[in-house]
């Protein structure tokens, strides 16, 4: 029987499963033509890439909205975050990353994990269910804690890119780690500047990784959807 969970502990390690739902192993956020056009060709370049994601890019603007979302809780305010972080997408396919994750993610969590919190969010939420919105608006539904959740998300968005990496023969599994651990400074930064971030806060500056999604539309030869 699903039923709802006051134990951090449970709901996150599900939630933040590679396991989870949400279909985050079909897309790249722009890596894949990062790599086909030579951006992007070993774990230095990698790393090079994903932290300029986080510091400056879509990383810290996920953060922020996933920081927000959690202190609206179920009302009007929710309903604008949703609306604002599908708006800031800045490519066809970073859209469609966003909405069917954060779909897929809520689709698995009132099956799994309901209560009468997370409909009245779902319902605020709309058609505008972004990714980092949704996860945050069900972890305030469940009562639990912003952070470590944050730190969570953010270290999920930078597993998901090296495991993109890893598939497209960027590099082995064993670097692959080394990595994600060089990264966790930087992760636990970002959460740190963000858990008390406001909309005001949001922005980017990466915009070879905004226009590698926008590329990767036409890109001749796909593995990823994104």
């Amino acid at each position: 029987m699903a039923t709802s969970t006051t134990d951090p502990s449970l709901a996150l390690f599900a939630w933040l499963s590679p396991a989870y739902p949400v279909g985050a192993f079909a897309y790249s956020h722009g890596l894949e033509w990062a790599v086909e056009c030579g951006d992007v060709t070993d774990g230095a370049s990698l790393y090079e890439w994903i932290d300029a994601l986080l510091a400056y890019g879509s990383g810290r603007n996920d953060a922020l909205l996933f920081s927000a979302a959690w202190r609206s809780g179920p009302t009007s305010a929710l309903t604008a975050i949703a609306e604002l972080a599908v708006a800031l997408a800045p490519s066809k396919e970073r859209r469609l990353e966003s909405l069917q994750q954060g779909g897929g993610f809520l689709a698995a969590t009132q099956a799994a994990w309901p209560c009468a919190k997370l409909n009245e969010a779902i319902q605020m939420i709309g058609a505008h269910k972004a990714y980092p919105v949704c996860f945050a608006a069900s972890l305030a539904a469940h009562d639990l804690p912003l952070r470590p959740a944050l730190d969570g998300f953010i270290a999920a968005f930078a597993g998901n890119l090296v495991s993109a990496a890893v598939r497209l023969s960027v590099l082995g599994q064993t670097e692959a780690q080394a990595i994600l651990a060089r990264l966790s400074p930087r992760i636990a930064g970002v959460a740190d500047a963000t858990e008390c971030g406001a909309l005001e806060d949001l922005g980017s500056c990466a915009f070879r990784a905004d226009l590698a999604s926008m590329k990767h539309e036409t890109q001749y030869s796909r593995l990823f959807r994104s």
